[in-house]
């Protein structure tokens, strides 16, 4: 009986601390599911109450609803495969909208507005700019003369973003005169589009000087520059004269480039019948004709037309400062015109021959 007696405080003490070890057991096992629990709420959870889909390379951040709630295939989006199967389609889809040209991108331009300056180049670009397939840097960028060292990705950084049809063009006059600048032209783009603004070299030599004397209190007279000590011989060396010898210039471009790549605007007839001429650079770019006379009207006190409508404005507006002193300049003009005529070199005569300017053909005449 003492045996059986010991015998079962065995058991009962067995019993006892199996009892114990199993409610340890319990208690532990529920603690281990509060921690698993609390640490899947912390890797779910994103402070910004943004889910993060994270590929090998790039990570891609979605809101998530204000609710808290997320779409199902969202959450599929956290498996790797499913992460890189969205990447790859949104490339895909960004690729093919710009295949498509419904993306923007800047370009390097294929037309160029190379001259020259007081010739009208201002007004040819503002009237350009109407067109929808044209897009324009917003001033002269002066890349091949003062800038080239920068590189090509410098220039393309300076053009605005344009879609697939659309024309890259900027203007930079002092280009038509600058030597280095047509072989740089030619490197960038053999088949660059050339246009060049010319106007009478004398009203032109003119309209640079009374510009630059506006500035200038103390300025000698156009006639002590234009000559050379006070004789006869037109001082051509004289940058508002030597510019004027268009022929010089161009002889020099010719040798990089066709003359079918050159377009000679009148920058007279740019004044007295816009739509003509607006329309003769719209067939060289080969452009459909969209801008047509219900885009301009003619301003009488100033001499010039003014847009109904441009790029910047929706209102009637003139160019600003491209408006000029024209009285005088007329009274410069008629002091000084016989002068140049009979010069001894004859500047304005040559010169005036060499602007010859033709509604349907292009410009010939130096090549005459």
């Amino acid at each position: 009986m003492e045996l059986r007696k010991g015998s079962w405080k065995i058991v009962i003490l067995v019993c006892a601390l199996i009892i114990y070890l199993w409610m340890l057991f319990v208690d532990h096992s529920h603690v281990l599911t509060d921690i698993s629990q609390k640490i899947t709420l912390q890797r779910t959870r994103v402070p910004s109450r943004t889910v993060l889909y994270q590929g090998s390379d790039r990570s891609r951040i979605e809101d998530v609803p204000p609710d808290g709630r997320t779409d199902s295939k969202k959450l599929q989006s956290f498996s790797p495969r499913n992460v890189s199967g969205t990447l790859e389609g949104g490339i895909l889809e960004y690729q093919t909208l710009k295949q498509q040209g419904l993306i923007p991108s800047r370009q390097l331009p294929t037309a160029l507005i190379i001259g020259v300056k007081k010739g009208g180049t201002r007004a040819l670009l503002e009237f350009l700019r109407l067109h929808p397939a044209i897009r324009a840097a917003g001033s002269e960028v002066h890349f091949f003369d003062h800038h080239y060292v920068k590189g090509f990705r410098w220039y393309r950084r300076r053009m605005p973003p344009t879609l697939i049809g659309q024309i890259t063009m900027e203007k930079t006059p002092s280009y038509f005169v600058t030597s280095e600048v047509p072989k740089r032209v030619k490197h960038m783009n053999p088949g660059m589009k050339l246009i060049v603004v010319v106007r009478d070299p004398v009203t032109r030599a003119i309209s640079d000087y009374t510009q630059v004397k506006s500035k200038r209190r103390k300025m000698p007279r156009f006639e002590d520059l234009a000559f050379l000590n006070g004789s006869k011989i037109v001082d051509t060396s004289w940058m508002p004269l030597k510019i004027g010898v268009y022929v010089r210039h161009l002889e020099r471009w010719l040798q990089y480039f066709p003359l079918s790549q050159f377009l000679f605007v009148s920058g007279e007839r740019l004044i007295a019948d816009p739509v003509t001429e607006v329309t003769r650079v719209q067939d060289f770019l080969g452009l459909k004709r969209v801008i047509c006379e219900k885009h301009f009207y003619f301003n009488a006190t100033k001499g010039f037309p003014c847009l109904l409508k441009s790029e910047d404005r929706a209102t009637p507006h003139c160019l600003g400062r491209i408006v000029e002193n024209r009285s005088s300049q007329r009274e410069l003009a008629d002091r000084i015109e016989n002068k140049l005529l009979h010069g001894k070199n004859g500047f304005a005569k040559v010169s005036k021959n060499l602007i010859r300017h033709r509604s349907e053909n292009n410009f010939v005449g130096p090549l005459k």
